[in-house]
């Protein structure tokens, strides 16, 4: 069987390359949408840190209907830490839509979606986007794509894949630069031609390989896939089986069935090969895994996941303010939150520690970890969460072997010998330099633990206009010690009030982190000193009141501003001795260590 009427692809490429807002107009364009309906910006971006973040964390599904066609689009986020959703959702799809910057060219994400992609033998089809951009250099892209096909290793049928230009944002897409389209039935044409439609026996017994998990209050898990065999209906009694454990089976019913059309999910009683579907009723069903007829249970094969390549630890809030913000507070509640996670994010890893109040998370990125830090906080909870660590193997010899990324970065020409210092002390390695008006592009082979906390430097070292992306490479041999931040923390000498005569005073030490009136603790840092070493300042500290004044003596006194924490730029900043104090009302930063005298004795001992 051959299903002409539909077609199943997903949008890949690298982070603001442009997907999520050409699927608008795909969406727009096939009708989706009434006339007069209002609709937002990048309406697949529904998550609230994609919409405050301007980037796709989570794969998700739409339909369009093209000449009687259902298409099936999966958009894909573009970001290197979330590399676990494409690489999972590539199964789902019978081919993809390549898209790439009409002036940046492949970037480092490019490059590994598209590997993928190619390994699993999809049909490609490269979109050359933003091509009104006034520095717009298609010809040049194509050809980079095709060099990048080669290098890959592409058959020849992929290599032959058809090559289009698109402005995504104006909804407009044409074989030729030079004569602009009108609309992007050139590439609805193209997807009908090129990309293969699904095929199967749907008489055979049902297989369905589960590729993402949703999950309801009201209807528990709902499993996502693509049907590879049979049909499936609502009430069908089916079985699950792992490929990777002989062990799972487990019995259930398809309570409910639902196929997506435009931005919703439809009830379905029944679909057949090649429906993107989306099944609830199955309880403790996870990714990877497939559903199959009772009487035919055959395991399909699972995509390998790429290994995490750092780590948290996460633990309970113990600081003088712990349980005064959050609603989840134990270990159990942490424990909970993570291990569902897991459910969902199969590229995220959850270990025990030797103690119960804490938990090792291992994640692709610092962004990565951030954002499910960032959720946890949104929905109640409070925790503790250590500087990242990035995860170490050694080789059959015993050698120790690091995390090696791929870094390649935008900037203008003055700032190409700071950054090239920064990176060189950084371990990093100058792969290939190549000049453009104004600016330089360079690609580095740089220690994962070598960009900790690199991305500030960066932005001021390019005074803001330097784009920077990394995506994992390889594991290397270990590169040598690096050197940490270089600046001291300016620490809580007591706990209270924050209050500007204490604040006016510890200001000249260097950056404060709080205005006045924040509730500080012992231990509590506030501020980063200049030097290398902490220093404790007494920020509660209150001017001493006399019935005798002088001339200026009461002039207000002014602060100056005090540099904002968020969650990732906390992160970039603590050091192996220091904690981020998570709550869904503040960051904080502290010492593991809150006593000021026990602190100073431990460091004498060292």
């Amino acid at each position: 069987m051959i299903r002409n009427d539909l077609r199943n692809i997903a949008i890949i490429a690298h982070v603001d390359h442009g997907k999520t807002t050409l699927v608008d107009q795909m969406l727009k364009q096939s009708g989706a949408f009434r006339e007069n309906q209002v609709v937002q910006e990048r309406v697949m971006d529904s998550n609230d840190q994609e919409r405050e973040r301007g980037i796709t964390i989570l794969a998700k599904n739409t339909a369009v209907n093209y000449n009687g066609v259902k298409i099936n689009v999966v958009d894909t986020p573009g970001h290197a830490d979330f590399s676990g959703e494409v690489e999972r959702i590539l199964k789902m799809v019978g081919g993809v839509i390549l898209l790439v910057d009409s002036f940046e060219g492949p970037m480092p994400q490019t490059r590994f979606v598209l590997q993928k992609a190619l390994e699993m033998g999809h049909k490609v089809i490269t979109v050359i986007n933003k091509m009104d951009k006034p520095d717009a250099r298609c010809d040049e892209v194509a050809e980079e794509v095709m060099e990048l096909l080669f290098d890959l290793e592409a058959s020849d049928e992929q290599i032959d894949s058809k090559m289009l230009c698109c402005s995504g944002r104006d909804g407009i897409a044409t074989f030729d630069p030079a004569v602009p389209g009108v609309d992007l039935k050139i590439l609805f044409d193209t997807i009908l031609t090129e990309i293969q439609p699904p095929q199967g026996d749907s008489e055979a017994p049902l297989q369905m390989l589960i590729s993402s998990l949703d999950y309801n209050d009201y209807v528990g898990r709902i499993a996502v896939g693509c049907i590879e065999r049979g049909t499936a209906k609502v009430g069908d009694n089916v079985c699950v089986v792992d490929a990777n454990d002989p062990d799972v089976k487990i019995k259930g019913k398809i309570v409910n069935l639902y196929q997506y059309e435009g931005l919703n999910r439809v009830p379905a009683t029944t679909a057949t090969v090649g429906d993107i579907v989306c099944i609830s009723g199955i309880d403790n069903i996870t990714i990877g895994q497939t559903i199959c007829d009772v009487n035919a249970p055959e395991a399909l094969p699972f995509v390998n996941i790429s290994e995490p390549t750092i780590e948290m630890t996460f633990s309970v809030n113990d600081s003088p303010f712990a349980g005064k913000e959050g609603k989840f507070l134990t270990s159990r509640h942490l424990r909970e939150r993570l291990m569902k996670e897991t459910i969902k994010d199969v590229s995220l890893r959850v270990t025990d520690t030797d103690t119960t109040e804490s938990f090792r998370v291992a994640g692709r990125g610092e962004m990565h970890l951030s954002v499910l830090i960032e959720n946890m906080r949104r929905e109640g909870y409070e925790l503790q969460v250590s500087t990242p660590q990035v995860l170490y193997k050694h080789d059959e010899d015993g050698k120790l072997l690091e995390p090696i990324e791929t870094l390649v970065v935008d900037v203008p020409d003055f700032a190409v010998g700071a950054v090239m210092e920064k990176i060189g002390s950084r371990k990093g390695e100058l792969v290939t330099m190549n000049p453009m008006t104004g600016r330089t592009k360079m690609e580095f082979k740089v220690p994962s633990r070598g960009l900790f906390g690199y991305r500030n430097e960066f932005l001021t070292d390019t005074k803001g206009e330097g784009i920077m992306s990394s995506v994992f490479d390889s594991y290397a041999p270990f590169k040598g010690e690096i050197s940490k931040r270089n600046t001291g923390s300016l620490i809580a000498f007591e706990t209270g009030e924050a209050v500007t005569y204490g604040l006016y005073n510890a200001q000249e030490r260097g950056i404060l982190f709080i205005p006045a009136g924040t509730p500080v603790y012992e231990g509590m840092v506030i501020g980063q000193s200049p030097r290398a070493e902490d220093m404790a300042v007494n920020v509660c500290k209150k001017k001493q009141l006399t019935n005798t004044r002088a001339s200026g003596s009461d002039d207000a006194l002014r602060l100056t501003p005090h540099k904002v924490m968020g969650l990732e730029q906390a992160i970039e900043f603590i050091k192996d001795d220091e904690l981020i104090e998570v709550t869904p009302a503040n960051i904080r930063i502290r010492k593991k260590i809150l006593n000021n005298q026990l602190r100073m004795k431990k460091k004498a001992v060292k």
